[in-house]
């Protein structure tokens, strides 16, 4: 082969080489053949899909059923994290019991979703609930690494275990946490503990508290609903400190800002409390009075609670649920003493300070004594008013006696009124009486003494008796129940200006203690004639017990029967005093005491030091208006 055909033949593969490299595609003609392709095969695809579909229409369910289901799972993981397994499920519930409670459990937020009292009957004769469904609602907010997780969203798993029930969140990395709820035997007290296990990988070490949240709202149980609307309020315990509560008679809100001991939800003879292991950070509470005629008030508490993700215990409480008792809420410190005491006795209003230890020392130890050996609560009363009476005797006697004492001076002092009349000589008037009583040895308070004696004692009385759970249903003569009003008479018609204070009826106790009160100022006002009254005064006295009748139709028949039994007794004993005390004789004694020399008391000499001082003063005056008289 010549030269110039091996020299043709290597162009031609130069050409040929150079050529196939110049048509080359480029990259982006590659990757763009890529994509047509993909989209044919795409569409290929779909073609084959469909028609699969067309032969077979249920798997379009399946398909969608798998999309949706993904998606859901996706919203969950998004939302939960490791929590989502167990934010969505079935509600089932659970039930304990004992002789004293039934309580109903919801694996949904792991609550307590219904509390009812074995014992106790609420004024539409089904058992006491204290709260259901939705009316309570409690749960703790925690802090993940990226979320905010609310217990209340979330099912648990409940487990019965004889007298408990557990109830536990599986996460999805396998950590755990539930709530253990028991109930011992003859106790109105649920003890709750909060568990956790391997919840230090969700939840970070920063996260050194939990929220907890609490609603409720409060049940109408009683017949009256004015009366236990005033008695229905939030009340919470300062740690080794003292009890406070929200405004009863409105709204209102408060914030706390030191610990707490427990937090309460009560009406006039119920309550539910929690009461910390430990303790409550602080709280913010509100309390809003409801127009609907099945709730009284809607409570709402927050607060905080001390966390750590790497101690199995989270937190313990016991949840009270039962009665407002006295002798029940005080047993529960019999073990306590110090700042360690948790006063829940003072969730029974008994009155301030000194009418509570009137209650406390006096009233309710003979009230449950008498209880041990009567069951008829109004024949109790009569008791507890007799011996009331009696403790009270020497001093009503002294009263009285004193009262005939001024009664026999009446004459010497209407003359020293017809001697001395007019507005100019009335300080002249009281000195001379003053001085009348002074030589005969009466002190003119010395029948206040009594009075002051009783007014303690009534006043307790006023709030025990509204307060005391032990009169709740039960009946004496007329009266169904002693904790709220008699009606002999009721009517359904709005009356402005009566219905708001006076109410649709008539209590008949009430009726009664009006009545005998009416005649009881009638013979006390006997009693004090003679004795100089202000204008008006006779009409005020009668007034008084027409205003009592407004003011007590709405409460407890018990301290209306109380009432009446008691102005019934001091009735009587006026009349025997009057029979007793020979006033002929009082006046004699008293005439002889004028005739020898005696030594004003201390008080007679500090009353008749501070007249003279009010008769410089008044003089001065009149000397000051007559100078003014004289310029003018």
């Amino acid at each position: 082969m010549d030269k110039n055909t091996i020299l043709g033949l290597v162009l031609m593969v130069v050409v040929v080489l150079l050529f196939s490299w110049w048509m080359q595609p480029t990259p982006e003609q590659l990757e763009a053949q890529r994509r047509y392709n993909d989209s044919i095969a795409a569409v290929e695809a779909e073609r084959m899909a469909e028609a699969a579909l067309a032969e077979t229409p249920v798997s379009t369910d399946t398909v969608s059923g798998e999309v949706a289901d993904s998606l859901k799972n996706a919203g969950l993981i998004a939302r939960f994290g490791e929590f989502a397994p167990c934010a969505e499920g079935s509600e089932e519930f659970t039930t304990l019991s004992n002789n004293k409670v039934t309580l109903k459990f919801s694996n949904k937020g792991g609550r307590l979703y219904e509390a009812v009292l074995n014992d106790y009957m609420a004024y539409d004769s089904t058992n006491v609930t204290l709260f259901t469904g939705d009316e309570n609602d409690y749960g703790f907010i925690i802090r993940t690494n990226a979320r905010v997780i609310d217990t209340r969203d979330l099912y648990f798993t409940p487990e019965i275990d004889g007298n408990a029930v557990n109830m536990t969140l599986q996460l999805a990395n396998g950590s755990q946490m539930g709530i253990r709820y028991s109930l011992p035997e003859d106790s109105y007290m649920l003890k709750m503990d909060i568990w956790q296990k391997d919840m230090d990988r969700v939840i970070p070490s920063s996260a050194v508290y939990w929220d907890f949240i609490w609603d409720q709202k409060m049940r109408r149980q009683e017949q009256g609903r004015m009366f236990e609307e005033r008695n229905s309020a939030l009340y919470y315990k300062f740690a080794g400190d003292d009890v406070e509560h929200l405004s009863e008679s409105g709204n209102d809100e408060e914030k706390a800002t030191t610990s707490l001991k427990w937090i309460g939800f009560k009406n006039q003879f119920f309550s539910t409390a929690f009461i910390a292991d430990g303790k409550f950070n602080d709280g913010i509470f509100t309390s809003r009075s409801l127009e609907e005629d099945r709730y009284l008030k809607q409570f709402h508490a927050e607060s905080t609670i001390d966390y750590d993700s790497k101690e199995p215990q989270v937190a313990g409480f016991n949840i009270f649920l039962g009665p407002n008792s006295y002798p029940l809420l005080s047993s529960y410190d019999d073990d306590l003493s110090g700042d360690q005491t948790l006063d829940l006795d003072k969730l029974v209003p008994l009155g301030y300070k000194f009418f509570r230890w009137i209650n406390t020392l006096i009233v309710i130890p003979v009230f449950t004594f008498l209880g041990k050996f009567f069951s008829n609560y109004g024949v109790i009363i009569l008791l507890l008013t007799i011996f009331i009476k009696l403790v009270l005797f020497p001093f009503t006697y002294k009263s009285y006696k004193s009262q005939a004492r001024m009664r026999v001076l009446a004459p010497q002092i209407k003359e020293i009124n017809d001697k001395y009349p007019g507005q100019d000589k009335a300080m002249e008037r009281q000195r001379l009486t003053m001085d009348l009583y002074s030589k005969a040895g009466v002190n003119p308070m010395g029948g206040c003494l009594p009075l002051l004696l009783q007014m303690p004692i009534l006043i307790a009385m006023f709030t025990f008796f509204p307060s005391s759970i032990e009169l709740r249903g039960e009946s004496f003569l007329w009266a169904k129940d002693l904790s709220t009003y008699d009606a002999i008479v009721s009517w359904d018609t709005y009356i402005p200006l009566i219905t708001p204070y006076f109410g649709n009826h008539i209590s008949l106790f009430c009726l009664l203690m009006t009545i005998t009160n009416l005649i009881y100022t009638k013979i006390n006002m006997q009693n004090t004639a003679g004795q100089q009254q202000m204008p008006g005064m006779k009409f005020m006295m009668y007034l008084m017990p027409v205003m009592f009748l407004v003011f007590f139709n709405n409460y407890s028949a018990g301290l209306s029967y109380y009432y009446f039994l008691s102005l019934l007794i001091t009735i009587i004993q006026t009349y025997v005093f009057r029979k007793c005390i020979n006033e002929e004789k009082v006046l004699a004694e008293l005439k002889e005491n004028q005739k020898k020399p005696r030594k004003k008391s201390g008080f007679m000499a500090r009353l008749e030091e501070a007249q003279r001082q009010q008769q410089a003063a008044l003089r001065e005056q009149q000397k000051q208006r007559n100078k003014q008289q004289r310029r003018r």
